[in-house]
């Protein structure tokens, strides 16, 4: 009768652990992919607000055209833009002169962190080129 019981026990505590086993993994997917949600979210620029649809041919030219047709675009169109979807493209025109114009590019990032509040969807950009313009 004892080696009875002791073999229900084994198989309880096995049955426990098994499913023990089994909600941590759960929970730590969940916690996870939450994470990657919250820091790792993929942002795509062309949806991002502040473009005027008129202006999107020609900004896709002057991109492909380098980076003084850029400068020039933003010169004559940047009153015309809005944030975020402007923070996005002169952090992408930053990028672009960073070789040839630094002390341009670091003048220009520091105006876009500064007019960006760290609830904009391009914060966590900011964020990740900080290091390299300061």
């Amino acid at each position: 009768m004892t080696k009875l019981i002791t073999a229900f026990i084994v198989i309880v505590v096995i049955y426990c652990g098994y499913h023990l086993f089994v909600y941590w993994e759960k929970v730590k997917n969940e916690e996870e992919t939450r994470q990657k949600q919250a820091t790792g979210r993929e942002i795509n620029p062309e949806t991002l607000a502040g473009l005027p649809y008129n202006l999107r041919d020609s900004l896709a030219a002057a991109q492909r055209q380098g980076s003084a047709a850029t400068r020039t675009w933003l010169k004559q169109f940047g009153p015309q833009l809005q944030d975020p979807r402007k923070a996005w493209i002169e952090l992408d025109f930053c990028e672009a002169i960073t070789r040839e114009a630094p002390n341009e590019a670091k003048q220009l990032f520091k105006a876009v962190k500064d007019r960006t509040p760290q609830t904009s969807p391009v914060w966590k950009r900011v964020k990740q080129l900080e290091k390299s313009y300061e």
